[in-house]
C-alpha cells in the first residue's frame, strides 16, 4: 500500500507539472492559448484531471459551456473526489439549465466533503435555480459561516437579500 501511494503521489506531481504553463495562460486571460497548450497535454496524458478542469475552466471563460461541461465531466470520471472539478461542473451545469444534475453534483462534492463552502456554495444556487429558497438560504448560509473571502460573502448576502423577495418556490438565475 506505501508503493501505491509514492506511485499515486509522483503521478499526481507529474500531471500538476504537466499543466502549470496553461495554468499559468488561464491567470493571464490568455484563454485560447491555453486552450491549446491544455489540448497538447491531453493528447500526451489524456488521464489527466487537471487538464480537463482546466480546459473546462478555459472553455466556460469563453462563454461554451457544453463543451466545459463536458471537460469537467471528464476530469471528475478520471478523478472522481477532484473537488474543485465537481464544483466547477455544479455551476456549468446549472447555467446551462440543468438544475437538477447541478445539485447532484453539488451533493456528491458535500458527501464526500462535508461542510466544504465551494460545495455549499453550488448547492445554494443550484437550488435557488431550482426554487427552493428554504434550501438555497441552508446552504448559502453554510458557505457564508465557513468563512470565504470578502467579495464572495458580500455577493451571497446579496443573493440571500434577493432570495427574501418573491415566492418560496419560485426560481432565481445567476451568472
Amino acid at each position: 500500500m506505501v508503493l501505491r501511494a509514492v506511485v499515486d503521489e509522483s503521478v499526481d506531481a507529474a500531471h500538476w507539472e504537466a499543466v502549470e504553463e496553461a495554468a499559468e495562460l488561464l491567470q493571464e486571460e490568455q484563454f485560447q492559448a491555453a486552450l491549446v497548450a491544455l489540448r497538447d497535454v491531453i493528447k500526451t496524458s489524456p488521464s489527466n484531471p487537471y487538464a480537463y478542469n482546466l480546459l473546462g475552466h478555459a472553455l466556460y471563460e469563453l462563454g461554451q459551456l457544453e463543451p466545459a461541461r463536458d471537460a469537467y465531466r471528464a476530469s471528475v470520471r478520471i478523478a472522481p473526489s477532484f473537488l474543485g472539478a465537481r464544483v466547477a461542473l455544479s455551476h456549468t451545469l446549472r447555467r446551462l439549465g440543468d438544475a437538477d444534475g447541478a445539485i447532484a453534483q453539488a451533493k456528491e462534492a458535500l458527501r464526500r466533503f462535508p461542510k466544504d463552502g465551494e460545495a455549499m456554495h453550488a448547492m445554494g444556487l443550484a437550488y435557488a435555480a431550482r426554487g427552493n429558497r428554504a434550501l438555497a438560504r441552508k446552504h448559502l448560509q453554510g458557505f457564508l459561516d465557513a468563512g470565504p473571502e470578502v467579495e464572495a460573502a458580500m455577493e451571497v448576502r446579496q443573493i440571500l437579500e434577493m432570495l427574501g423577495v418573491g415566492g418560496d418556490d419560485e426560481p432565481l438565475q445567476f451568472e
